[in-house]
């Protein structure tokens, strides 16, 4: 009698912003600590998580259900919501920059690790971290660029893995 595997997840990450890339990282690295198999395609945008140097931003346009609080200054300062209208954020020279600035300083100023620091944990933890192969060569990625303890390959190497997977997740 063989012993029974252990639950799988698959996931395929496609975005590259900071609050997309927290997703993959998190489900990926609590599923391995619940003793899962973690296999996560990064595919598209979400191929530059695997990337040395992660320079992933806030893109407040393209979510205009994000609230806005104040990571800085007095309490009551932090606890109001400020919606930016799309009008505004798209046309304030760096508010990109400064979102993303503050939404790390409100996820330090919370204990909520970094997306280096989930990434490092799912390294650790066995987790399977697959580069698509045809993103890299699109956008002009080398080997060189990404992270040890990955490996690339194509659609069909992740759909092996996937296509027994108790759990599948698009992000």
């Amino acid at each position: 009698m063989s012993e029974p595997r252990p639950k799988r997840l698959a996931i395929i990450a496609s975005q590259g912003t900071l609050d997309w890339a927290y997703p993959p990282f998190l489900l990926a690295s609590t599923a391995a600590a619940m003793d899962m198999e973690v296999g996560v395609f990064f595919t598209f945008y979400g191929l530059t998580l695997l990337n040395k140097k992660i320079e992933a931003k806030v893109a407040p346009q393209t979510n205009p259900a994000m609230p806005m609080k104040m990571p800085v200054g007095p309490e009551g300062f932090q606890s109001i919501s400020w919606p930016i209208p799309n009008i505004l954020a798209n046309n304030i020279p760096g508010y990109e920059t400064m979102a993303t600035s503050f939404m790390k300083k409100t996820f330090a100023k919370k204990g909520v690790a970094s997306i280096e620091e989930l990434r490092e944990i799912c390294v650790e933890m066995g987790v399977r971290l697959i580069g698509c192969q045809m993103t890299m060569d699109v956008f002009g990625f080398e080997t060189k660029d990404f992270i040890d303890g990955i490996e690339l390959g194509g659609a069909a190497t992740f759909l092996e893995f996937a296509a027994d997977s108790d759990i599948s997740l698009f992000i």
